[in-house]
């Protein structure tokens, strides 16, 4: 099997092979390369240590020479070389305290993760495949290297990547690897939430965010997620859904795009159904208030996971608003703007779609129709320009005390006031006309 290296990899790796050492690509970018990805980086392992690669190239960065990692640097790009190494005991289910280098790949091809990641190349001496890599790849399976028990026991956030793996390149998890993954993955308690939101958030991105059901299965969310396992187990006995909470949410992330605010806000766009699910005199679960409580639920959530402010913020506001449906007249729909802040459109129709195509096929076309006008509404309003906000307004602060208002608390509810009037009839934006207002019916 020939992979064709990007011209500086094999630069890399020519160097190190004339100064007498051994090296190959390796990991991602050769399981990759053989199934027709783009690689996101290339990495090269080497016989050499890390003061034989620095001695070697000109410019480079001690990235984690502990580790035996330095960055050499061509050009503006930057390679990570990483001498072969055999790692050392694991006391905190993520590092290990201490690595040893090894002049033998096959060393360092054990302590990898998964199969399909243990694969290393060589311009002339081809691929190292020592543990049916390719086999797998055909198969589409996610295996450990070995005994999954120790590869989890080494590295607790592996788990995750079984799954992410699986949900980017659409393969399924070896038997004795899930098994594996249900009997430690408790032990993921000692991850951190930043490197528990990085997997969980490459998950909802990949293709295949259904694998989010076997993050549910194997125990994972019930670790790091225990808000999705009450989703999963929440039926919904009410005309307009056919699935559990949980199962719903799984169906509307697969008709969604791959967007990470988007993603997260289907995600959790009904988190609170659980707790806010009363049974009515109908017979039927309802779910009052599910959006209000959901936001505040995943802002808890979100800054638990450690997701930046700007993405909190605005998955909230599509959660809060995900179940507003105004009437069709573009004075409520600009009131509804309004209430759930501009910043939430377009994206609250792309989660009320997704939120619909989810449910049962009750009056199903019914609300994509609603959902279509109310769109077309939007776009209507934004295409006229009609104010929506403080600053849209004709008058602003200046102009009210100019006309004579005094500063303070007043003017910014006369602002407010003058909003109001503009939310009714957009025609009414004239500075004149608010000013006149301002003064005969909000009187100062």
């Amino acid at each position: 099997m020939k992979i064709a290296l990007p011209e500086k990899v094999s630069r890399i790796i020519d160097t190190l092979t004339q100064a007498g050492y051994e090296a190959y690509a390796v990991g991602g970018c050769i399981r990759d390369s053989i199934l027709g990805r783009e690689p996101e980086d290339w990495d090269i392992t080497t016989s050499a240590r890390p003061r034989e690669v620095k001695a070697v190239f000109p410019k480079t960065i001690d990235t984690g020479i502990a580790h035996g990692t330095v960055t050499v640097l061509l050009g503006r790009e930057g390679f990570e070389v990483t001498t072969y190494r055999v790692d050392g005991r694991y006391e905190d289910f993520r590092h290990p305290r201490e690595v040893t280098f090894t002049p033998n790949l096959m060393e360092d091809l054990k302590r990898r993760d998964f199969t399909i990641n243990a694969m290393a190349y060589h311009p002339q001496n081809g691929l190292v495949d020592a543990f049916d890599g390719i086999g797998d790849l055909k198969r589409g399976r996610i295996r450990c290297v070995g005994d999954a028990r120790q590869r989890f026991t080494e590295d607790a956030l592996r788990m995750m990547r079984a799954v992410r793996f699986a949900a980017q390149l659409g393969f399924a998890i070896d038997g004795p690897t899930g098994e594996a993954v249900k009997e430690l993955s408790g032990t993921l308690c000692h991850i951190s939430a930043e490197r528990i939101q990085t997997e969980l958030t490459k998950l909802l991105l990949s293709d295949h965010p259904e694998e989010l059901r076997t993050l549910y299965e194997l125990g994972i969310t019930g670790v790091v997620l225990p808000e999705f396992d009450a989703m999963m187990q929440t039926e919904q006995d009410n005309p307009h859904h056919r699935y559990t909470v949980g199962e719903h949410t799984i169906a509307a992330l697969c008709s969604v795009e791959r967007n990470k605010v988007l993603r997260f806000a289907v995600l959790l766009h009904d988190v609170a159904k659980p707790v806010c699910r009363t049974r009515g005199e109908d017979g039927r679960h309802h779910f009052y208030g599910h959006p209000e409580r959901g936001s505040k639920m995943a802002k808890e959530i979100l800054r638990r996971l450690k997701l930046d402010n700007d993405t909190i913020a605005r998955v909230c506001r599509l959660v809060s608003g995900h179940d507003d449906n105004p009437p069709l007249t573009e004075k409520s729909v600009r009131r509804a703007i309004v209430r759930l802040g501009p910043e939430a459109y377009p994206d609250i129709f792309a989660v009320k779609r997704a939120d619909i195509l989810a449910q049962s096929s009750y009056r199903r076309e019914e609300k994509l129709e609603y959902l279509r006008l109310y769109e077309e509404c939007y776009q209507k309003i934004m295409s006229q320009k009609q104010c929506l906000t403080l600053k849209g307004l004709a008058v602003d602060g200046g102009d009210l005390i100019a006309a004579g208002m005094q500063p303070g608390p007043a003017l910014g509810k006369t602002l407010k006031g003058l909003l109001d009037i503009v939310l009714e009839d957009p025609q009414k934006n004239e500075k004149e006309y608010l000013l006149k207002r301002a003064c005969e019916e909000l009187k100062f």
